[in-house]
């Protein structure tokens, strides 16, 4: 078979990312639902079909790799783990990032929601990527559920605990990014005071500009929110530019990442 006639099941894109220019991504979950510890009011894929905080191995480690290894000649910045879900309830993340760094030479990235950053297996296994995005979208724990929606055992203090102490022993680059909608724009000095405290390396300033249940905040006011961070490093979703990139699989990234407003 050609490598222009596979369909790839677990790897997507190469997408076009306003903070990882051209990103190709693993779903290390890749089934038809969407499994998370979360149901964020501002997702993309919709709601949450199984709520889940046990790690398991949904994919193997070698069909990942077999499909890396067959890929087309693509110019890739980073390789990242997302998708639909939680990628650190895969079990084997740790396995997939240390075997595509022996044959790819780009950085990988894993983009999560810091629920499970708090388990020593977890932490062991997220160590070994380049760069970390955590999510961090609320002041409080009120906040916390109304805007995540976790699952029961969650908390707002577990999730902010966790990236303090994974910040303390990680070695790459640690990011803290703030999807700011309606319900969370009045707590802009807290997420920046709070990301000056654990001295993350980058704050991501977002809104939630693909179709959702929720609106995005115009550029007006994240312009304002904007302002709190100045003294950080920023990367910002209304001034950053983004590569022109041709996707392997057009459809598949759809389904891991909707559509862009």
């Amino acid at each position: 078979m050609k490598k222009s006639e596979i369909r790839y099941k677990y790897i997507y894109g190469p997408v076009s990312s306003w903070r990882l220019g051209s990103s190709l991504g693993i779903d290390p979950i890749s089934g038809k639902n969407k499994i998370c510890t979360f149901n964020c009011a501002y997702c993309q894929l919709k709601e949450t079909d199984v709520f889940n905080s046990e790690r398991k191995i949904f994919v193997p480690t070698a069909a990942v790799i077999e499909e890396i290894k067959s890929l087309p000649d693509l110019k890739i910045d980073y390789i990242t783990f997302s998708g639909r879900g939680e990628p650190t309830l895969a079990k084997n993340l740790g396995e997939m990032i240390s075997e595509i760094k022996k044959i790819r030479k780009e950085k990988v990235a894993l983009i999560t929601n810091a629920s499970l950053m708090d388990r020593k297996d977890v932490r062991e296994d997220i160590l070994l990527a380049d760069f970390v995005m955590a999510k961090l979208d609320a002041c409080s724990e009120e906040l916390f559920k109304k805007i995540n929606k976790p699952m029961p055992g969650i908390t707002f203090d577990k999730v902010l605990g966790s990236i303090k102490s994974f910040k303390s022993e990680y070695k790459g680059r640690l990011a803290l990014q703030f999807m700011f909608i309606e319900e969370n724009k009045d707590c802009a000095e807290d997420l920046a005071r709070i990301a000056r405290e654990i001295k993350v390396d980058e704050v991501q300033i977002n809104t939630s500009l693909r179709p959702c249940a929720v609106k995005p905040l115009p550029k007006q006011e994240l312009d304002k929110i904007k302002k709190y961070f100045e003294d950080m490093n920023i990367f910002y979703v209304y001034e950053t530019e983004k590569k022109k990139v041709d996707s392997i699989s057009k459809e598949d990234t759809l389904l891991r990442r909707g559509k862009r407003g």
